[in-house]
Parts: structure tokens; C-alpha cells; sequence
């Protein structure tokens, strides 16, 4: 549950206050969404308001519109956050937080599977600024502490982990991280935080790839950054000072995405539970990375600090040759190639993790495939998936 509107009475479920939040009819000549405001000046009514410049709302487009605002209550209150901020991506909210806490000398604690960007940004930009990163198991749980050293000031977390989906006890490493004094931040997107709220976990700061499920609809760039008490003012400063800021329809894509999460969400979850559970009865499949099935050994994690999944899960495959592979995935009719994922379309991508592996192995000796369940009738995916089997059988 989230806390209601000022005056709205008893707490509303997130899948009610998500339709409510952030919008005020009253406000806007009954329409009940908030207009897409396109502008870079605001202008203030004297010179004593110009002189003053933080007694008024809205200064100057880069900091903020209505619509930005809007956007911003709506997930701040379902992330249970003191502040949310948005950027033009999800990748610069990772780096933006990053930056919020860390100078030259400090020390990052990175999860090993983390986004592979997110490693490429710690061994390339925060190397440069003199802020070296070491690369933890996923696995770890509370056994984080032994690798926190004096100068560590951000623990990041990204759960499950990109492309391989293994869980982490966010609680614990949360915990052993916030007693040593470090800063502990989170890559939420594969949940988001209808399904997983970080900062009721220990977690100081919640990261969302807006672009992903909140927009929902693969057409729009956006990246929130949640914070809480402590950490607000740190995370505020830093976007203002690198002058990270969305764009106004992006913004607005988000706002109107944001309101389906929950039904959309919940088809994503089913249809991808369908489909692995068929995945896992195949000859051709090893194995069925998807926290949420009983099989997965991340999945008493995942019950126990998750009220749902989304529909991005991985296979590995028997070993198959390259041209079976291609023989497979070239001819798929409804499942796209293509990065991202989130959005109403089906897709699917080969990966191989071992070369930006550096603290955890990667032993599968088979091809590994990315999915993402969209929107499609489960029997027409299953049907295509079982006409590429089919090639990649022939083609061996």
C-alpha cells in the first residue's frame, strides 16, 4: 500500500494510488491528465521574485515543469521515496546517482551482473575520476561486509541481475552496507516498484529504467532516480549540476504509461510464467533462468521479498551451432530482435556473459537467449518458438 493524496483518508493499494497520484483535474479545467508543457524560460513577475529565484516553483525548464512534477509525485509515492528525480534515460540515472556519491579516492562495490553499460561507466568514467570499483557475487548476501573498505561509499545492487536473473538479499546487503556507512543503490527496473519497493528493503536510493515498463510502449526514452531523507539532497544536486533533465513528451509518455503499469504488468507476469514453464518441458532447453519458478535458486528470495515478476526472463539452450542458432531466431515472426525490452512487443536476443564476467564464472557451455513476453496471445509466442525449434533442429 502507498499513502493517498493529502486529505484522501486511509492508505490505497499501489495499484489504485498509481491512477491517482500526480494529477489534479481540479487544477488543469477538469481534464484528468496533466498537459505536456513544452518550455526552457519561466518567467518571474518582479525583479525582487527574479533576485529570490527559489521562492518560485518553477524557474527554468531544465529544472522542472508541472509535468516533470507530476511525474515525480506519482512515482515517488509509489516508491515510498523522499524525492524522485527524472533524467533522459535509465542509464543517466545510474550514472547521476553514482555520481551523486562518490569523489577520487572512493571505493564502489558493484554487483558482478549488473547492466553491462553500468560496468562499462565504472571501469572507463569513475577509473578516469579516480574511483575504483570492485566487482562482488550476486550471491553474497550479508557476507558484503568483508568486502567493504574504509573508503567504499556506494554499494550497488541490481536484482535480479541483468540478462541472468539471480537474486540477491537486498535486506542483507542492505543492512551490512548502511552499518559500515556506505550508500546503497539499487537497479529496480525489472520490477519496478509495484512489485518491489527497495527502499522498504535498507535501500538508500532506487533506480528505474523508465524507458522499459513504466513508459510501456517501446517509444520514449526516461530514467528515475528515487531517494530517501538522507540522500535527496545529494542525488538533487548532482542532476541539477550535470543537467540531466527528459524531455517533455517523453515525460508525458511516461505519465500516461504510468497509469497501465498494473494491468499491463500483470499480463507480462503471466504470459512469461506460461511461456518459461513450456520452455522448460523442451529438449533443446538446459535450463530456465526465471526467479519466479520453483526450479529457479533464486526463487525463496524472490517469494520472500517480491509480490510479483515481469516478463524478461533468459534460456540457455543445448549446445547448437551458430548456423542453428541463426536458423532459429532468423525466421521468428513475432518475436523482434532488438535491445530493450518492457514494452508491448515480444523480443529475443542471443548474450553471452562471459566477457564482462570478472568476480562470478559463467559455466554454460550452450547459447543463452534473452526474452521478453509481451503482449502477444501466449499460443501464438509458443507456436513461433516451436516453428524455430524446428529450424534449429534442422540445422545442426
Amino acid at each position: 500500500m502507498t499513502k493517498g493524496p493529502e486529505g484522501a483518508g486511509k492508505p490505497r493499494h499501489a495499484t489504485t494510488a498509481i491512477l491517482h497520484s500526480g494529477r489534479n483535474p481540479r487544477g488543469q479545467h477538469g481534464f484528468v491528465n496533466p498537459p505536456a508543457y513544452r518550455g526552457s524560460t519561466v518567467l518571474f513577475p518582479t525583479l525582487e521574485a527574479l533576485e529570490a529565484y527559489d521562492t518560485q516553483p518553477f524557474r527554468y525548464g531544465r529544472h522542472g515543469t508541472p509535468t516533470t512534477a507530476a511525474l515525480e509525485e506519482a512515482i515517488c509515492d509509489l516508491e515510498g521515496g523522499a524525492r524522485t528525480l527524472l533524467t533522459s534515460s535509465g542509464y543517466q540515472a545510474v550514472t547521476t546517482a553514482i555520481l551523486a556519491f562518490v569523489k577520487a579516492g572512493d571505493h564502489v562495490l558493484m554487483v558482478d551482473t549488473v547492466y553491462h553499460p553500468t560496468r562499462q561507466f565504472c571501469d572507463t568514467i569513475l577509473a578516469r575520476l579516480g574511483v575504483s570499483t570492485t566487482y562482488y557475487d550476486p550471491l553474497i548476501g550479508g557476507g558484503i561486509a568483508e568486502l567493504i573498505q574504509p573508503n567504499t561509499r556506494v554499494v550497488f545492487l541490481e536484482s535480479p541481475g541483468s540478462l541472468t536473473l539471480e537474486m540477491q538479499d537486498v535486506g542483507a546487503i542492505a543492512k551490512a552496507a548502511s552499518a559500515r556507512g556506505a550508500t546503497v543503490l539499487m537497479d529496480n527496473t525489472w520490477a519496478t516498484a509495484l512489485y518491489f519497493r527497495p527502499l522498504a528493503h535498507g535501500v538508500d536510493v532506487s533506480i528505474n529504467a523508465c524507458t522499459k515498463y513504466i513508459v510501456g510502449h517501446a517509444d520514449a526514452m526516461l530514467g528515475a532516480i528515487t531517494a530517501n531523507e538522507r540522500t535527496a539532497k545529494a542525488v538533487e544536486d548532482a542532476r541539477a549540476t550535470l543537467g540531466a533533465c527528459p524531455g517533455s513528451e517523453e515525460t508525458y509518455l511516461g505519465l500516461r504509461g504510468l497509469r497501465t503499469l498494473a494491468v499491463r504488468l500483470e499480463r507480462h507476469q503471466r504470459s512469461a510464467l506460461e511461456v518459461a514453464k513450456w520452455l522448460a518441458g523442451r529438449s533443446e532447453v538446459a535450463r530456465v533462468l526465471h526467479p519466479a519458478l520453483p526450479t529457479d535458486p533464486g526463487h525463496a528470495l524472490w517469494t520472500a521479498q517480491y509480490d510479483g515478476a515481469s516478463g524478461l526472463f533468459s534460456i540457455i539452450l543445448k549446445p547448437a551451432p551458430h548456423r542453428a542458432l541463426a536458423a532459429m531466431l532468423d525466421g521468428l515472426e513475432l518475436f523482434g530482435m532488438g535491445y530493450s525490452w518492457g514494452g508491448y512487443e515480444s523480443l529475443i536476443i542471443p548474450f553471452n556473459p562471459k566477457r564482462f564476467r570478472t568476480a562470478t564464472p559463467w559455466p554454460a557451455e550452450g547459447p543463452a537467449l534473452r526474452l521478453h513476453i509481451g503482449l502477444d496471445d501466449v499460443s501464438d509466442l509458443i507456436t513461433d518458438l516451436e516453428a524455430g525449434f524446428v529450424r534449429l533442429n534442422a540445422a545442426r
